[in-house]
């Protein structure tokens, strides 16, 4: 068995019929993953794990009708929303954080038809896990009509409605935490019509026995992701179980901080799409920041993703964008595919790393490995309509005999269950079904170019006499500034000389015989003494 990394797993129902078999087996599949999952001193403290379900309508029904008083949800709100949050233990700032929840709804057009308290046992947890415990509470909403907030679907709404109202809330208390980290007390899990996601600071075998909610018979779904941390580069925390809103993750993304950077860069020209929906500048301001530096990696690919997805791209096109496979040297690929992959390397960098990510909006789900296939994935389709999908085989009991298709993800390949469709779609239909959507090859001849299509630049009798008098001089007359600006003699005989005589970067190797910072006699700044970064691959 695989130990010391996340463990991942999707069932579905191709029948997009809810049963309470998907719930119970996925809760099933979720233990068996245990030893994936990491646990701190206590052993009963886990590093996190969750599930997220498609909207279980009989069960949300249900509860309020019993806990909030709402006799008919779908009559009253057909297109109603269910919000997952993590509160602070502290009445007074509970009661806070709920009224900035509501005014924020109702400055949206949102309406909030009542909060239900989540029903939750601690007793099996950890004191690590327990102390830092928030209180648990679901929100039901009916989003405001089409035109209110131009064209907005309601997981825009609700997009807005989070970020805005987190965002109210630092304010609010005037944290002293640098303006893009997110109240930690505070914390929106999932809002959405079509998902809804259980999780915390546990071990996946006590997800079950933790949350009341998914042991209900009634808790009904067809579809179920679930996740087994196993954390690296973040310390356990509640908000940092996954899965997150749209995604979990096994893996690293060791790209994050230029990733995280770019994203930050192009805040400044991210109105468009938004204003085509009839949002204006300033509310677009209230999404920012994108990327949360006090959240994992796999939490920041989730909030890009997210960006990317409600923007108008399905999730298999924000797959490719993101984790794009290896298409530069690949001469058996098709000319559309191609281009779709050169024309966004344009738009957005690759998250790069080892990774096994998983997805899903409540209508699709889906996989995907990253180029080089470091984490494993495997599938199975029964003759009923039930998919499996986890990192390893044997989470899910299923009768050799049912099976009629089985296999591994492959690396850069799609994996994708279409639930409208009732069918796994295969990696090559779904990518050029998305290469062929707009014209890429077009788009990249008539607007891209690379360095050597430039013409060559012109060289005036003038600037020949400027160059040879500089020559003549010599690097001496160069030495104060070459010196300050840390050269040697082996820079300029190994490194520069080279590239200026052959065009090309020179080769060498890549060693540091500079003393440790330790027991240097210079001095060194701080981070010069740490060295290591633990998670990178």
């Amino acid at each position: 068995m695989d130990t010391d990394a996340c463990g991942v797993g999707i069932l579905g129902e191709l029948s997009r019929t809810p049963t309470r078999a998907c719930v119970v087996d996925a809760l099933e599949m979720l233990a068996r993953m245990q030893h994936r999952g990491g646990c701190g001193c206590e052993e009963n403290s886990g590093d996190g794990a969750g599930m997220i379900v498609a909207m279980p309508r009989k069960f949300m029904a249900k509860v309020a009708r019993r806990d909030v008083g709402i006799a008919d949800l779908e009559k009253e709100a057909p297109d109603y929303a269910v919000g997952m949050l993590f509160l602070p233990t502290d009445a007074d700032e509970r009661a806070a954080c709920v009224a900035d929840f509501e005014a924020v709804a109702t400055e949206l057009g949102c309406a909030v038809l009542g909060w239900r308290d989540v029903p939750t046992n601690n007793l099996g947890l950890g004191a690590s896990a327990r102390s830092v415990e928030p209180h648990i509470a679901q929100v039901f909403l009916r989003p405001a009509a089409r035109g209110t907030r131009g064209r907005l679907s309601t997981d825009q709404q609700m997009f807005m409605l989070r970020k805005v109202v987190t965002l109210r809330v630092k304010a609010r208390r005037g944290d002293a935490a640098p303006p893009p980290s997110m109240p930690q007390d505070f914390y929106v899990v999932s809002l959405s019509a079509d998902t809804i996601t259980y999780k915390g600071q546990l071990r996946a075998d006590q997800i079950s026995a933790y949350y009341a909610d998914v042991r209900d018979e009634e808790f009904e779904s067809h579809l179920c992701m679930v996740h087994s941390r196993f954390s690296t580069n973040t310390v356990p925390s509640w908000d940092r179980a996954q899965p997150f809103r749209l995604m979990c993750h096994n893996g690293e993304i060791n790209t994050l901080r230029g990733n995280a950077n770019w994203m930050t860069a192009r805040e400044g020209v991210m109105e468009q799409p938004w204003a085509a929906l009839g949002v204006d500048r300033g509310d677009v301001e209230t999404l920012f920041p994108i990327c949360d530096p006090s959240t994992s990696d796999s939490g920041n690919y989730d909030n890009v993703m997210e960006l990317l997805h409600l923007t108008g791209r399905s999730l298999p096109e924000v797959m490719m964008l993101m984790i794009p496979e290896a298409w530069q040297n690949d001469g058996a690929m098709d000319a559309d595919r191609r281009a779709f992959y050169r024309y966004n390397s344009a738009l957005m960098e690759p998250w790069d790393g080892p990774a096994l990510v998983a997805f899903t909006d409540g209508h699709l789900a889906g996989a995907s490995l990253d180029r080089n296939g470091l984490r494993p994935g495997r599938y199975y389709e029964t003759a009923s309509g039930r998919v499996v999908m986890s990192s390893e085989v044997g989470v899910v009991d299923v009768p050799e005999d049912t099976i009629v298709r089985k296999g591994r993800l492959q690396p850069g390949n799609l994996f994708l269950i279409d639930f409208s469709e009732g069918r796994l779609v295969d990696d090559k239909e779904i990518k050029a079904r998305i290469a062929a959507q707009r014209p890429y090859a077009r788009w990249v001849a008539a607007n891209m170019f690379s360095l050597k299509d430039l013409p060559p630049p012109r060289v005036q009798a003038s600037m020949v006499g400027s160059m040879r008098a500089a020559g003549e001089a010599g690097v001496k007359a160069l030495l104060p500034q070459l010196r300050a600006a840390g050269y040697t003699n082996e820079t300029l005989d190994t490194m520069l000389r080279p590239m200026a005589a052959g065009g090309v970067e020179a080769l060498g190797s890549m060693g540091n015989d500079a003393p440790l910072a330790l027991i240097s006699e210079r001095p060194k700044l701080v981070y010069e003494y740490l060295k290591q970064r633990f998670a990178q691959v």
